[in-house]
């Protein structure tokens, strides 16, 4: 069975850093999409980061991150990072990692289409951001 392990949330000050964790097991993650996705109080889950399982392929970073957050993997330690800087509160929420079989749609469709397209969920974790 599939598993996604989250870690590397907490509290940090406007402007701070955090790297996020996200471990899988039970799957060859070589062969997987992965999504990083922020579910605020009040709002709808939504697609951050993404990445392709190909190595060539472009990642995706929603406008509201970008030049921020930067998404990466390390297939050999089965895990996905999401590298996340000058935090802003607006960042503060749960923070999940998904993971998708091939095929593929685009990887900026993938990450805007969210539970439509990745199958595998972990349980999420927490960032908040003071001002």
């Amino acid at each position: 069975q599939p598993q996604l392990v989250e870690s590397g949330g907490g509290l940090v000050q406007s402007g701070g850093s955090l790297r996020l964790s996200c471990v899988a097991s039970g799957f060859n993650l070589n062969r997987y999409a992965i999504g990083w996705f922020r579910q605020a109080p009040g709002k709808e889950r939504e697609g951050i980061s993404c990445i392709s399982s190909h190595k060539d392929v472009p990642t995706y970073s929603a406008d509201s991150v970008k030049d921020r957050f930067t998404i990466s993997r390390d297939n050999a330690k089965s895990t996905v990072y999401l590298q996340m800087n000058s935090l802003k509160p607006e960042d503060a929420g749960v923070y999940y990692c998904a993971a998708r079989a091939p095929p593929f749609w685009t990887v900026p469709a993938m990450c805007a289409r969210g539970e439509q397209d990745f199958e595998s969920w972990g349980q999420g974790t927490q960032v908040t951001v003071s001002s």
